[in-house]
């Protein structure tokens, strides 16, 4: 939990700056976005509020890069940190239901902790089962990075490379992708595909506006009115992974 807090917090700021495209063609087909493309999925997105970008990110370079490229940068920031935020807002509210795995934690037939909310549970794990988690995700970071075309220099934000197309990247075999593992948006139209977008853009920006509305009251009681009562308190340090 702690370290999808810390990647969420990474990218806050470009949560707030609008991302994607309006042409299919160009958010589907990885070209670069430019700023009238920005504007026009700013206004689907969010019809009311259309383009914001009060701290001016869309117009930076960073890098001695591009406009362009700095742009993608932001698009892939907003997009990743509003799915890790979804993962963690829904896996935040199914553990604090008590929901986990039915088999023990460890080898040693240690359970899985219980009855405490999900930064206790994070704090409760063994140092090796944190590992596991960080080494995981780090894997999972290097190879989006790593394989095909990259974001910035053409290729889709977003678009997780799928490990059957990278085998030479992967240590041993995966039989399924990590993106639409089982194939069902293989199939979609290119307008579909614009929509999924704009609904993921919305509900990743919610998401994590939810998971730090849960961690701030956990930390400092009445912070999200609310959530009082509704979270319990929470004394450890919610941004520290060990």
């Amino acid at each position: 939990m702690k370290l999808v807090l810390l990647s969420l917090l990474a990218g806050s700021a470009a949560a707030f700056a609008p991302a994607g495209t309006a042409k299919t063609s160009t958010a589907l087909n990885g070209a670069l976005a430019n700023m009238e493309d920005l504007k026009a999925l700013a206004e689907k997105s969010n019809p009311v509020l259309k383009y914001y970008d009060p701290l001016e990110l869309a117009t930076t370079t960073i890098w001695g890069e591009t406009n362009e490229a700095t742009i993608a940068f932001l698009r892939q920031s907003e997009i990743k940190h509003g799915r890790v935020a979804m993962a963690a807002f829904v896996g935040y509210i199914v553990q604090s239901s008590g929901a986990h795995f039915p088999w023990p934690l460890s080898f040693d037939g240690t359970p899985f902790p219980g009855g405490n909310s999900p930064p206790e549970q994070w704090d409760a794990l063994p140092a090796a089962a944190k590992w596991q988690i960080i080494l995981f995700i780090g894997f999972l970071e290097w190879f989006s990075e790593s394989a095909g075309t990259h974001y910035m220099r053409g290729g889709t934000p977003g678009a997780f490379p799928k490990f059957s197309d990278h085998g030479e990247l992967v240590p041993h075999p995966v039989p399924l992708n990590l993106f639409d593992p089982f194939g069902f948006s293989k199939n979609k139209s290119e307008e579909a595909k614009a929509t999924g977008l704009v609904k993921e853009l919305n509900n990743g920006r919610l998401a994590m506006i939810g998971i730090i509305g849960f961690l701030a009251e956990q930390k400092v009681e009445g912070a999200v009115p609310l959530l009082k009562g509704v979270v319990p308190a929470y004394a450890g340090e919610p941004m520290a992974p060990f």
